[in-house]
């Protein structure tokens, strides 16, 4: 789930300007990363283009014309907290919704209460949606006409690409506004605000030492939750009123690095992965296999998308690749973790600095294009299994000649339909093992072309076992 609202179950339904506001810290204590949640726009840090002086957002707050926004980023990078804000700075009801606790029903009753609302006063609504990609397709639906005629103006949250968990109908009536991750600088100034401010932990006057703020600011992975949470354990565990990196180190346990194995994070990975095996960068494919090893990813499913490799992008240009990944997935079988991850990094390592030909992806892609879209030409005669009597008095198999019995060892025939006898799929390279390939097919064609012109004989012959039909 996004960040923690600040709307309990008892909580007003509606922040209007100028309304008293609830203290900065609740009677039950909220987290630090909720108390130290901006209290204006001067106060927000991180996404200057957006919300900083004559940015697009505060631009748009100022001017209390915030359209419907969908705000997609990371955890923790400020998505509810803009909404909180956008609530204090217009004259709209602002009104929180969570797409993990909430359903259709609480949306008609809102869209309900917003119609009358704006039919009697003329006041607009803002209708927060945390977690927006939670919603199936049908209730982001229901949004569409009450967005488009203005009843409401929708904010939604998303750590999820809108491109594929937001409908298109939807996504076309609103603005997607990207955020970013925040950075340590950044992070670091949200700390060091923490520990100077009432609200936050001044009152237990902590000495905090620079390498330990430095480190819990890069570990946060530019999460603000986060890294205010690791602090306020740290902070606990913290003797004699000081913070070093033992208790720093104490407070993280251990660095989770954002990913979702289910989400576009997940595909982002594997692309830097596949993308720096074919750039042929070891170590840039060794950290991106470490990034998702450390997050839990299925090794399996990383065994799996090297063996594609090893096909796809090296191909014939080493063809040891393929039997180095299959290996690999066979010894991670066999020790398990973390004993077999090593098998995948030597695997990673040698498909980076194999060489790389996409040919046989391209020749099987040409060749099952002309499958599809070529008219089903019949098997040439010469060519056809003819395991009968019948069937080679109807002509199977006649005029074959077996290459193995011709000059050079290569035969004057077609092995293709006549309409696609000129065909050339498979092209090799000039790279590794395809050089050779190449020097080799280059040799056949000179031979088929001598043979042809000499119109050398051969036997014909009988059918091999495999071509057996029973």
């Amino acid at each position: 789930m996004d960040e923690p609202s600040l709307f309990g179950a008892d909580a007003e339904a509606t922040l209007e300007r100028g309304a008293p506001r609830a203290p900065a810290v609740s009677a039950g204590g909220a987290p630090l990363a909720t108390r130290m949640r901006p209290r204006s726009l001067d106060e927000f840090v991180g996404q200057a283009p957006l919300v900083g002086p004559g940015g697009t957002l505060s631009e748009l707050i100022r001017r209390d014309r915030v359209p419907s926004l969908i705000l997609w980023g990371p955890p923790g990078c400020g998505k509810t907290s803009l909404a909180h804000l956008i609530a204090r700075e217009t004259e709209s009801v602002f009104v929180p919704f969570s797409a993990v606790t909430e359903g259709i029903a609480k949306v008609r009753a809102v869209i309900a209460e917003a119609s009358e609302r704006l039919r009697a006063t003329g006041r607009g609504t803002i209708l927060f949606v945390d977690e927006i990609h939670r919603f199936n397709k049908a209730q982001q639906d229901a949004f569409l006409p009450h967005v488009e005629d203005g009843t409401i103006v929708l904010i939604g949250a998303t750590t999820e690409n809108p491109s594929f968990e937001v409908v298109g109908p939807l996504l076309s009536r609103t603005r997607v506004i990207v955020l970013q991750a925040l950075g340590v600088e950044e992070i670091v100034q949200i700390c060091s605000r923490a520990l100077r401010e009432e609200r936050g932990l001044a009152s237990r006057a902590l000495e905090v030492s620079g390498d330990a703020l430095e480190r819990l600011s890069e570990a946060a992975d530019g999460d603000a939750r986060r890294a205010l949470n690791a602090l306020e354990t740290a902070a606990d565990l913290a003797s004699e009123g000081r913070i070093g990196l033992p208790e720093v180190e104490r407070a993280l346990q251990h660095r989770f690095a954002r990913y979702d194995k289910g989400g576009e994070e997940h595909f982002n990975l594997i692309s830097a992965l596949h993308k720096a095996v074919r750039g042929s960068d070891t170590d840039g494919a060794l950290y991106w296999l470490a990034r998702m090893l450390e997050a839990g990813e299925d090794p399996m499913y990383v065994a799996r998308r090297l063996v594609r490799m090893a096909t796809e992008d090296v191909g014939l240009a080493d063809p040891a690749a393929l039997t180095v990944c299959l290996a690999a997935r066979d010894a991670f079988h066999f020790l398990g973790s973390p004993e077999g991850e090593l098998a995948l990094a030597e695997a990673v390592i040698y498909l980076a600095a194999a060489p790389k030909s996409n040919r046989t992806y391209v020749a099987f892609s040409r060749a099952r294009q002309a499958a599809r879209e070529t008219p089903a030409e019949p098997v040439p005669l010469h060519i056809r299994n003819a395991p009968t009597r019948l069937m080679k008095e109807l002509g199977y198999g006649r005029g074959y000649r077996y290459d193995p019995d011709e000059p050079g060892g290569v035969a004057p025939q077609s092995y293709l339909p006549e309409r696609l006898a000129a065909a050339r799929f498979y092209q090799p390279g000039e790279h590794g093992g395809e050089a050779a390939i190449a020097e080799r097919l280059r040799r056949f064609a000179e031979l088929r072309r001598v043979v042809r012109s000499g119109a050398q004989g051969g036997r014909e012959a009988e059918p091999e076992p495999e071509d057996q039909v029973s």
